[in-house]
């Protein structure tokens, strides 16, 4: 097997490889970490592949500016990418509480990129070199690629593309944009000409006199109306996809932020090339001595199987991002993948997850995707499965069958999330979620209700509660036919846009019916380019411009959580101030019944008895 060496991260090493200088110099805000689950090595081995030389610059100490000019001037320009997640949320809860552990840092040390790494990295590059084109990229810059609500600031910031100084922003899976790019800046063409590439966003002072596209409000206007914010959202919103979306420009008082239309899908044949890509699938070694990058544990032994999601849940980010048109690898290039991992030295027998966004979308929605695209005006599983749907596992069941049967294999695991609501759909749920519970589940699966009041599942995206629990009597009976005593746990989310006193009580009372106590509860966060931190933000929901309940003080927001955990003696004073405040003394009490009394508090700390699902 041949032995695949990291991309260069200093001069010492650059100069060993008798470059001149690198063509690109790669600034993240992520240690470097050589797996294709990170869009950083994703996009410098693309760029390889096509004779490009590429140099990491993974962390750079922002605090002495300087260290950003180690590597000198690249031949044709910087790339920026703030990290595998937003800067913002990698460092801060929901509550905006400086979090304590950074998984994509070496021994999860908290503090080597800075908040909104992607604006930091920027400036710094701009002013040390101003004619260099500078091209950011990522999660970060992708769904903050126009003016957009920033949750920690409590504003509606500037496009990044702005306020990081970059000439350029690829949006979205950058994998056709980026060489596009290089392409054109090897030719000679200056940055501030490249205009015409479908996954980028640039800015200019005039727009083109034969300009077609949609202009949306002006900065000035967007940040005066809530109204205005959520209708410039959501006309953003219906240009996600590739086959019909128009270009869009944004004005500000001196410049138009223009984003041309996104790239479109790959096709499985080019899917199964970048995963083929010469990865080392490890980090770094130069991270040994702090003890390596916590991120790389999971997916060290997972296999990404496809990309997008149809699913389109209205406080996922994935429509703006990866799109709602799935596309997959060949069987037999995870097959190699998963061969590879079984020689690596700390493969067990097991392989950790098959899947992407959601696990058992392996194609298209229906064959009009992969012509006309995604539907403009309704969701593929929203409100209800929609009729010309093509809901088949068959494809799925069969990979995961090889995988599973090749020598050294002892288990394989889906982790990365099943959309229960298409599985239902599909003819023969029944044994197919048999045979997720015989082979592919070890003692729980995760799924993700969110919610069990419909209300509230209506303006998330999901599906109704009865859904949810024919779902969970369908995994119940196959468990129950295999002998097997295995669960459910199910992802819930307090105080989403819609949800009041009434839906979060709600939620305590089936908890309550089930027996379930979750340990952990994840209040909405509003992150950018969501419809539903579009709601939290206008009081609107864009799609509909109807008003939207929103519960917005801190107050409030603990009190719903803590419904979640009314078992926990440390909430009961909540608990009982929003049973009160909702007129609901009924659940006050010594009943069975009752959310707050006295003899269920002390028993908080034992384990429950399981029940089956």
């Amino acid at each position: 097997m041949a032995t695949h060496t990291f991309l260069p991260v200093n001069q010492k090493e650059i100069q060993a490889l008798g470059w001149e200088a690198p063509d690109f110099i790669y600034v993240t805000g992520d240690a470097y970490v050589d797996h294709p689950s990170f869009g950083p090595a994703i996009i410098s081995r693309v760029l390889e592949s096509n004779g490009f030389k590429v140099a990491m610059m993974p962390q750079p100490d922002f605090r002495n500016p300087e260290s950003l000019r180690a590597m000198g001037t690249p031949r044709l320009g910087f790339l920026i990418c703030g990290g595998n997640m937003d800067t913002m949320v990698n460092h801060y809860t929901v509550a905006k509480k400086k979090r304590d552990r950074d998984a994509y840092s070496p021994g999860g040390k908290m503090g080597l990129r800075p908040d909104r790494a992607t604006i930091v990295y920027g400036k710094i590059l701009r002013k040390y070199f101003p004619n260099t084109p500078i091209i950011i990229g990522g999660i970060e810059a992708s769904l903050r690629r126009m003016a957009h609500y920033d949750y920690w600031s409590d504003t509606v910031m500037r496009s990044i593309l702005i306020d990081s100084c970059a000439d350029l922003l690829s949006y979205g899976m950058g994998e056709r944009s980026i060489v596009e790019i290089a392409k054109a800046l090897d030719e000679g063409k200056m940055v501030r000409e490249i205009t015409d590439i479908r996954g980028t966003v640039y800015k200019t002072k005039k727009l083109p006199e034969n300009f077609s596209g949609i202009m949306l409000p002006h900065f000035t206007e967007i940040t005066a109306d809530k109204k205005t914010f959520a209708q410039s959202f959501y006309t953003q919103y219906q240009n996600t996809d590739p086959f019909y979306a128009q270009t869009l420009a944004e004005p500000y008082e001196n410049c138009f932020i223009v984003q041309n239309p996104p790239s479109m899908p790959l096709s499985q044949s080019e899917m199964d090339r970048v995963y083929a890509l010469p990865y080392v699938r490890r980090a770094h070694p130069m991270y040994e001595a702090a003890g390596g990058i916590p991120a790389t544990e999971e997916i060290q032994f997972s296999i990404t199987s496809s990309r997008g999601c149809f699913g389109a849940c209205s406080f996922c980010a994935l429509t703006f991002h990866q799109g709602r048109i799935i596309q997959s690898r060949s069987h037999e290039s995870i097959l190699r993948e998963a061969e590879r991992l079984t020689w690596e030295p700390d493969f067990k027998g097991y392989i950790n997850d098959v899947g992407g966004p959601t696990a058992n979308f392996r194609k298209p929605a229906c064959k009009k995707q992969l012509t006309k695209g995604a539907c403009k005006a309704r969701q593929c599983l929203f409100p209800d499965v929609c009729p010309n749907m093509e809901v088949d596992h068959s494809d799925y069941l069969t990979l995961l069958r090889k995988l599973r049967a090749l020598p050294r294999v002892k288990k394989v695991f889906i982790r990365s999330g099943i959309r229960f609501d298409y599985l239902l759909a599909d003819k023969k749920h029944d044994s197919i979620i048999k045979e997720f519970c015989e082979h592919h589940i070890s003692g729980q699966l995760k799924v993700a209700p969110e919610h069990i009041a419909d209300p509230v599942l209506s303006l998330m995206g999901k599906p109704k509660k009865a859904v949810y629990e024919r779902f969970l009597k369908s995994y119940a009976d196959a468990n129950r036919a295999l002998g097997k005593n295995q669960f459910v746990v199910p992802y819930l989310m307090s105080s989403h846009p819609g949800s009041t006193l009434k839906e979060a009580i709600s939620l305590a009372e089936y908890l309550r019916d089930i027996g379930y106590r979750p340990e952990q509860v994840q209040d909405f966060y509003p992150t950018p380019s969501t419809i539903s931190t579009c709601m939290y933000y206008t009081g609107y929901d864009p799609r509909t411009m109807k008003k939207v309940y929103v519960p917005t003080t801190p107050h409030e927001k603990a009190m719903q959580r803590a419904l979640i955990q009314y078992r926990n003696p440390k909430n009961k004073e909540l608990v009982t101030e929003a049973l009160r405040l909702a007129h609901r003394e009924d659940l006050i009490g010594t009943g069975r019944h009752c959310l707050v009394q006295g003899k269920q508090y002390h028993r908080w700390n034992e384990k429950p008895k399981p029940r089956r699902r």
